[in-house]
This record gives structure tokens, C-alpha cells and sequence, in this order.
């Protein structure tokens, strides 16, 4: 289902700098071999383009654009080009609620359902007992249900939240941490409700404005319509750069919507290396700080493996709390169509690297990240980008489990026009399908599909371009439809979020008038 820029801090002043902290970093020049490594990584991982910037206290020491924005016409990347950053956007939204905290209006050990009514869950316990910090940490007991509003989206975020409550939770309350859009929604709609503004509003007011992140945005259109903005891309399977289209997150926004530069993003950074201060200004308490950057929930077990100096994975509020190379790190990652991001700082280093790329779900920002800190921290360099290298190469070489071929000679049970209609699912939404030109047609988030039959009643909703042509390559999805005792179509079942067993999508019955 896009070069090279000059750098625009002062080599004398970066020497003067890193003198002042030799402790930490061993390193006289650290950027000598940073552009080559960088330059490499555009090269081996094959993307169109990347930002990158460093803060260190409360200077920005390093900021640089490569490749491109757009490949096509070659126009390039520069620091102020702006990319979505997807679930980089957490920690704002997070914020905005320790900001409320901070005037009294909210505590984190509120019940989520007394501050937001239209927020309810699967039951009586996690209704009674989910407050807002298990929001905050991703501890709700609720798998992703990403496909809820990927597939399903919506510029209604009260019809949105309606969903949670046919969302089964996949372990009890604060047992496993489990990654949920859906609850950095609700904190988004708990901020609107107590303030009387809409997310967006709260976002450009209390960080963008006075943090002079006059570049950022959370709008789609204004971020299309600029004039230093990245084109987002994919790689496709033979390995060529692939540009899609943008993705509107549309009312899950405050999951992620935020676009920005890594000038600006900077900026940002700085906030969280100076104990909430910008220029002097208090952005954010700074006990919020400390919080939101300490460990609120085990994700994972992460044990030293491959690197033994590199483990621990926990989430903060809004923040990936781990241990590198014995620096405490604090991090988030982001995607979203067409592209991906990394924001991290080093709080006992002050020091903070943002990284922006037009690559689809890529390993670039990682990479950049690893490959600066180990730099600037003073570290023996590792092979980061080599080692990514080898780890992608090697997964195109894997061979692939034998694919399951359609079973030959066979057709629908029923007319195509049986198979039309409306389907839905609570948790999820509706499948809307219908019959022209001879054949089925639907839509899965932005993208019209057309159902290529497979076998029996299963169909393979493909993509289809504006031209009226659909992907030749089969779908992760495929839609079976299901009959009842008297053979009339009744329902679809769809493989979604990594479930075992089908969602089942339920005929929704026209209402009819009757005679009496």
C-alpha cells in the first residue's frame, strides 16, 4: 500500500568550543570526517535527502542539508527545508499537558474518562483505573490499531476516539508497554477541552511562537504549498527511489502531524538541554523535564547484545528512555509516508542531534544520529552505516518464505454486485465497496483500490493511480468475504495490525421503509 550545503557554524568557534569540554570529547575536530560519513550514508542507503543538526547547551555547532528534495529537478536539502516528523510530534503533545499540570488544571494521576467523557474504554477496570500518565507512557494494556486511522482516517477527532472502547486490550493495565496513537489523541483532546483551543492552536502558541520555530507547521496544505519543502519517497523492492504522495494524518494529528526543519527543531532541543529555557525564557518546568525524561515504563527487556555499551528501553512521556555507550540518551523516532525522523538528546552531555529524511520507514536517522554522537561523546567510532548496510543487504538475500499462490480455477460465488455495499467494523470504520465497469472498487485511507479477485471470495484490493491503472504488485491485505447459513454475503475479513484472526467487517443493513 532530494548538495551538499556549507556548514554555517565557525571552525574556530567549534575549536574553541570542544576545548572547553575536553573531558567529555577527545576529539579536536570532530566534524573533520562527519561530511564524508554523511556523504556515504546518502550513497549506501540510497535516499534522496536528509537534514541534520547538533546542539550543544544552547549553540547550534553543526547544521547541514544532503541530497536532495526534490530528486527530480534536483533541488536541495538545506537546513530549512521542512519535513514531517511524524511521532516526533509526542513530546509536544505531551508537554501541552505538563504545561496544564503546571497551571493546576490537570494532574497525571487523573482519570483519563473524568477529563475527556467522550473517551471510553473496553471496560469498567480500564475506564475506572487508566489515569493520564498511562496515556502518557503507552501502558494502557492497547496494541497499536494503527490500521484504525491509517485506513480509516478522519478529520472528526470525537468520531475517532468513539473507537477505543471496541479496542481489546492485548495485557492488563500497566503489565506491557504497548505503542497506542490513539492515547496521544486523547491527550491532544484533554488539552483542547481544558484550554478551549484546538491542539493546533496550543502547539503554534505555547512552542512554535516563542520558540521562533517560525518554519513549523501542522497543517498539510501550508506544508505542500511551501517553498522549501522535502517530496516525500519510498524505495521500491529493486531498490529505486519512489516518490508517493503526502499523507494527511488528518484528526490523529496530535499523534503526529507536526512538520518542521532541523533549524527549527533545534530550537526545540535546546528546551530539553536547559532545563526548560529558551533564551532565558521558560518554555517548560523544569520538574516536567526531569519527568518526561526518566523512565515511566519498561518497553523491552533490551539486554547488551552486538554492542554490549548499547541497551536499556524504556519510555518517558513522549520520550525513548536508553543507555548508549554509557551516555544516558533520550530519543524519539517518527515516521510517516514518505518520511522518517530521529530527535535525541544526551542530558549530562547537553548535547542534542535532530535528524529529518524523506525516506520512507528508513534507518538513515538512526545511523546519523549513532554515527555523530559517537563523535562528539569522545567514542571509538563504530561502522553504523556499514552495519546497517549489511543488515538490509542481507535481508534482500534472505530467501522468502514460498508464496502462497491463488488457487486456480475458480470464481466468486455470487454476482459482483452481491459483494457491494457498506461494512464495518467498530473499532476500525467502514469498507465502503462498489460495482462500476465491471468490477469492485473501495478506498483504504487517501487511495482508491480495486478488488482483484484471487479465489473463491477472497479479492486483493490493489492500488489504483489516477490514470485508472492498478499496482501490479499484490497487496498485504486481502479481503474474504463471508456468507451466512442462506449464502448471502454478511461480512469481510481482514488480516489488520498483525492479528492472527481476521477482523470481521459486518454488512451494515440499509434502512428501509415498511409498509404497515
Amino acid at each position: 500500500m532530494k548538495v551538499l550545503l556549507t556548514c554555517i557554524f565557525c571552525s574556530w568557534f567549534s575549536l574553541s568550543l570542544f576545548s572547553q569540554v575536553g573531558k567529555i570529547n577527545k576529539v579536536k575536530d570532530p566534524f573533520v570526517a562527519i561530511d564524508s560519513v554523511l556523504g556515504q550514508v546518502l550513497k549506501d542507503h540510497v535516499v534522496a535527502g536528509f537534514a541534520v543538526a547538533v546542539v550543544k547547551g544552547n549553540k547550534v555547532i553543526y547544521n547541514k542539508g544532503f541530497g536532495y528534495r526534490d530528486l527530480v529537478n534536483k533541488k536541495p536539502v538545506t537546513p530549512n527545508t521542512l519535513f514531517a516528523i511524524g511521532s516526533s510530534s509526542k513530546a509536544f503533545t505531551a508537554s501541552l499537558l505538563g504545561l496544564l499540570r503546571a497551571d493546576g488544571k490537570l494532574t497525571f494521576e487523573d482519570r483519563a474518562i473524568t477529563l475527556l467523557p467522550t473517551l471510553r474504554f473496553y471496560n469498567d477496570e480500564m475506564n475506572n483505573q487508566i489515569v493520564v500518565r498511562d496515556l502518557m507512557a503507552h501502558r494502557t494494556g492497547l496494541s497499536r490499531y494503527d490500521l484504525s486511522w491509517f485506513l480509516f482516517n478522519s478529520k472528526n477527532r470525537d468520531s475517532l476516539i468513539t473507537r477505543v472502547r471496541y479496542m481489546k486490550p492485548s495485557s492488563g493495565l500497566r503489565m506491557q508497554w504497548f505503542y497506542n496513537n490513539f492515547m496521544y489523541l486523547a491527550q491532544g483532546m484533554i488539552v483542547e477541552r481544558l484550554s478551549g483551543k484546538t491542539w493546533e492552536q496550543n502547539i503554534q502558541e505555547k512552542f512554535f511562537t516563542p520558540l521562533q520555530m517560525t518554519r513549523s507547521n501542522t497543517n498539510i496544505l501550508a506544508f505542500q504549498q511551501d517553498s522549501d519543502v522535502s517530496l516525500p519517497y519510498t524505495l521500491s523492492k529493486d531498490g529505486e527511489i519512489k516518490q508517493i504522495d503526502y499523507y494527511n494524518i488528518n484528526g490523529m494529528g496530535p499523534a503526529g502531524s507536526i512538520n518542521s526543519s532541523v533549524n527549527d527543531m533545534s530550537n526545540w532541543l535546546k528546551v530539553w538541554l536547559n532545563g526548560g529555557y529558551f533564551n532565558g525564557k521558560e518554555i517548560l518546568p523544569e520538574n516536567y523535564i526531569k519527568e518526561a525524561a526518566s523512565s515511566q515504563m519498561v518497553m523491552d527487556a533490551a539486554l547488551p547484545d552486538k554492542h554490549k555499551d548499547v541497551f536499556l528501553s524504556n519510555y518517558g512521556l513522549g520520550w525513548m528512555i536508553g543507555s548508549y555507550r554509557g551516555h544516558y540518551q533520550v530519543e524519539h523516532g517518527g515516521n510517516i509516508n514518505g518520511f522518517s525522523a530521529n530527535v535525541a538528546f544526551f542530558p549530562a552531555d547537553t548535547l542534542g542531534i535532530v535528524v529529518l529524511t524523506n525516506q520512507n520507514v528508513s534507518k538513515v536517522p538512526t545511523v546519523v544520529r549513532n554515527s555523530i554522537a559517537d563523535r562528539l561523546l569522545g567514542l571509538e567510532p563504530i561502522d553504523w552505516n556499514g552495519e546497517k548496510k549489511a543488515e538490509i543487504d542481507s535481508s534482500r538475500h534472505v530467501k522468502k518464505e514460498e508464496e502462497k499462490l491463488p488457487v486456480p480455477s475458480t470464481k466468486p460465488s455470487h454476482p459482483l454486485r452481491d459483494y457491494t455495499g457498506s461494512f464495518e467494523n467498530s473499532a476500525y470504520g467502514i469498507i465502503q465497496i462498489s460495482l462500476k465497469d465491471k468490477n469492485l472498487y473501495s478506498e483504504l485511507g487517501y487511495e482508491k483500490v480495486i478488488l482483484i479477485h484471487r479465489h473463491y471470495d477472497v479479492f486483493d484490493p490493489r492500488s489504483v493511480d489516477k490514470n485508472g491503472v492498478a499496482d501490479t504488485e499484490p497487496s498485504n491485505l486481502l479481503f474474504n468475504f463471508f456468507s451466512d447459513v442462506d449464502g448471502q454475503i454478511q461480512g469481510i475479513g481482514v488480516l489488520l495490525d498483525g492479528s492472527e484472526k481476521p477482523v470481521m467487517f459486518d454488512r451494515k443493513i440499509s434502512s428501509v421503509a415498511v409498509k404497515m
